[in-house]
């Protein structure tokens, strides 16, 4: 019975959105994965890091995979490893949704290592993992030396204004991305002064969330509202939920107008 499950799995039809159920063996979930998956959605079930291993060592190998969604997990910093490993040799995988799950900061040092040597991921999200400024240090040495990863969602984690400068940074380097998420943070005006820095030099990015990190404050707010005066590719800037005056908010809504109708043919 196993083995016809497994040729069932074989014989799906390339855009197949496979979830696992309870009684199908990590076996089968590796075989059905070698080679006619690409989407592979996984949400709400508790792999936890033994699962997320096995999901590792299947993507070392697997050519066709190009989504694959492992929110809400129960995958901690050992599973999260061995998927950076795997990215570090897989060339198929495009978008990867880790979020809701507790990599930590640990974690997150393995997933930006695997972005400096992987080519392929356009889309990362960690989301709600636990994750504060040494994750994020991470994550931003990894953005200085990759190419290809357009989304960063690191929305509700535990970023303060030390991974806020670190992202900063290598926003001012970094040429692929274009949306990254920090909302629900803890990041505060130092954090933003850096990040309004980086995107007085940052031509690629068009969408920064920083909603609701409360310590952000009129200082911080005209530090970003200073930087617009220069950036031109800026179309969305998020800032609701934070300490900062309607007369501020008004002229970044105004400067982002701005660049919404210079994109415009």
């Amino acid at each position: 019975m196993a083995n016809q499950t497994v040729t069932n799995f074989l014989t799906l039809p390339v855009e197949l959105v496979y979830r696992i159920l309870d009684c199908e063996s990590d076996l089968t979930l590796i075989c059905s994965m070698r080679n006619t998956l690409t989407t592979l959605k996984l949400r709400h079930n508790p792999i936890g890091d033994v699962g997320a291993q096995f999901l590792g060592n299947a993507l070392q190998h697997n050519t066709t995979l190009t989504t694959l969604y492992l929110s809400c997990n129960q995958i901690g910093d050992v599973g999260a490893q061995s998927l950076g490993d795997a990215l570090q040799h897989n060339t198929s995988l495009t978008k990867l949704n880790l979020g809701h799950n507790g990599i930590g900061d640990v974690g997150a040092q393995s997933l930006g290592d695997a972005l400096q040597h992987n080519t392929t991921l356009t889309t990362l999200d960690v989301s709600s993992n636990e994750i504060g400024d040494v994750g994020a240090q991470s994550l931003g040495d990894a953005l200085q030396h990759n190419t290809t990863l357009t989304t960063l969602n690191l929305g509700h984690n535990r970023i303060g204004d030390v991974g806020g400068q670190s992202l900063g940074d290598a926003l001012q380097h970094n040429t692929s991305l274009t949306k990254l998420n920090l909302g629900h943070n803890r990041i505060g005006d130092v954090g933003a002064q850096s990040l309004g820095d980086a995107l007085q030099h940052n031509t690629t990015i068009t969408s920064l969330y920083l909603w609701y990190n409360i310590t952000i404050s009129d200082l911080g707010a005209r530090f970003l509202s200073n930087a617009l005066q220069h950036n031109t590719t800026l179309a969305e800037l998020h800032l609701g939920g934070n300490n900062i005056v309607h007369d501020v908010l008004h002229v970044i809504k105004e400067l982002l107008r701005r660049n919404e109708n210079g994109r415009k043919p």
